[in-house]
């Protein structure tokens, strides 16, 4: 159902002079699935009130709800089209009217972290770039379809939601940014495991793949208390002390925000901040986080202001960000982080710093060397750091993961690809090093010290089995000479039998 309405959708935008690309049609789908969504959740508060004999305020005006402006019905349930407003006298409406009053949310809400104080925020940084009232008619009915009201509904549309922002990377490299692969970051959030009670943070959140997928783990956790699912305590901390995030691109905020609210978290801790732009020097312990899950931008290049903000100065935007998440932790605190394999290996006084600070302030236990082609489109291999802070590392386990396909756009990363690392990782829970396999091996700091002082942290198969040699030119010439003899032969017979 979700997935039809959003291609239905899709082809009414593109005939809309106001949305020129995926990003355009991804940004306008939202604030109107949005809308819908805040519906249907005030029907669920509205019959729970009820069900508990109390009186249920609605966040919206009822001059501002779905079913006042947007689909107003008769009594047969069908769109009233005398009272449904269409074309100009639509966007008339939505553009100086709906727009303006849901920004006023964020000044009137009583706190940050309110699911009114979202709706502002969302509001105050979109605008409606549909320029047809007729194709905006034709989206609102297309979204009145779909239901949110029960549990494997609003699963479906999370993660069709998902797979929308995922194919923004089409749209070019604006919209790449914002993706991990699913599978991946599934895995990450295994390994590191994080536990209710935890503070989970992501400093260049995107469109909240971790937090989201944070979530989804947490809230199907054993209950520490009596009982199957969570308390309503425990519930509540996942919902407003848990997930945090920070995110300088508008739309990618704005993305982030409404994944986290579709996924189920009514009021989501993301900042539209600039993260690189708070000072290293400026982090209390009341800031630190206890889990760091993140991916942030490699390969951009920051102003010599934001450098100044960080210890060790360099323009490479993933260099800064690692120091900063290294600082953003707590004692004791564990993350999960991708970044360019060549972090591991570049000479240049920057990066073997951080690696040094890396190496002597945390124990990096392990890291997960990915496939070029995991991320779609992004030209670089990459590499994952599990670390913890708190203590120097000693020995690092090493896993490569070696597939007997070529990764891409019709031939992604999946689960079962990251199966093996992940029982791997399990098995070594308790042991100071990992299991060594065809794909996996240690390597000691004494071994990194002895190779020189950069902390050279180089991705060096020990146990790979080596390729077959290749024939010489020479041996390759006879055999093909053989074989055309062979074929000359066989064409001779196949000519005197005809």
């Amino acid at each position: 159902m979700f997935e039809q309405t959003f291609k239905n959708i899709d082809d009414i935008l593109h005939k809309d002079a106001g949305c020129g690309s995926e990003l355009d049609y991804v940004e306008q789908t939202s604030w109107v699935l949005f809308l819908k969504y805040l519906d249907d959740l005030e029907k669920d508060r509205a019959t729970a009130a009820e069900l508990t004999g109390k009186t249920y305020t609605p966040i919206i005006d009822q001059e501002y709800q779905w079913t006042v402006w947007a689909t107003p019905k008769g009594n047969d349930g069908k769109l009233d089209h005398h009272q449904a407003l269409t074309g100009d006298d639509l966007l008339e409406f939505v553009n100086n009217k709906l727009f303006p009053y849901l920004k006023k949310f964020k000044q009137s809400a009583d706190s940050a972290d309110t699911i009114e104080y979202k709706i502002g925020e969302i509001f105050s940084e979109l605008k409606n770039r549909i320029q047809s009232g007729y194709n905006l008619r034709e989206v609102i009915n297309r979204i009145d379809e779909l239901r949110f009201r029960t549990h494997a509904e609003k699963h479906e549309m999370s993660h069709l939601y998902e797979d929308k922002i995922k194919n923004m990377g089409n749209a070019g490299r604006n919209g790449g940014e914002y993706y991990t692969p699913r599978p991946l970051i599934t895995t990450i959030v295994k390994v590191v495991a994080p536990k209710i009670g935890d503070k989970i943070y992501d400093g260049a959140v995107g469109s909240a793949g971790f937090l989201c997928e944070a979530f989804d783990y947490l809230k199907n956790r054993p209950s520490t208390g009596s009982g199957n699912g969570l308390s309503s305590k425990e519930w509540e901390i996942l919902q407003k002390r848990t997930f945090y995030g920070k995110e300088k691109k508008s739309l990618a905020y704005i993305l982030g925000v409404m994944n986290m609210i579709l996924h189920g978290v009514e009021a989501p801790n993301i900042i539209h901040t600039n993260t690189l732009a708070e000072n290293l020097a400026d982090i209390q312990e009341k800031d630190r986080f206890d889990v760091v899950l993140a991916n942030p931008p490699f390969g951009g290049k920051e102003r010599a202001e934001v450098q100044q903000n960080f210890p060790i100065k360099t323009g490479e935007t993933a260099s800064l960000f690692l120091q900063h998440f290294i600082k953003i932790l707590k004692a004791g605190g564990k993350a999960g982080v991708v970044i360019k394999n060549t972090f591991l290996s570049n000479t240049d006084n920057a990066t073997v710093a951080i690696r040094k600070t890396l190496l002597e302030n945390c124990n990096l236990h392990t890291v997960l060397d990915l496939p070029g082609g995991t991320f779609t489109g992004a030209g670089v291999k990459t590499v994952v750091l599990f670390f913890e802070k708190g203590k120097p590392t000693q020995k690092v386990w090493f896993y490569q993961l070696n597939l007997d396909r070529n990764l891409g756009k019709t031939n992604p990363l999946n689960e079962n690809d990251l199966a093996e690392f992940v029982a791997l990782y399990a098995s070594r829970a308790t042991a100071s090093e990992g299991p060594e396999t065809q794909n996996s091996w240690n390597v000691s700091m004494a071994e990194v010290l002895e190779a020189g002082d950069t902390y050279d942290l180089s991705v060096k198969n020990p146990n790979k089995k080596e390729e077959a040699a290749l024939r010489p030119p020479q041996a390759i010439l006879e055999e093909m000479k053989a074989l055309d003899e062979e074929s000359a032969e066989i064409l001779k017979g196949i000519m005197e039998l005809l």
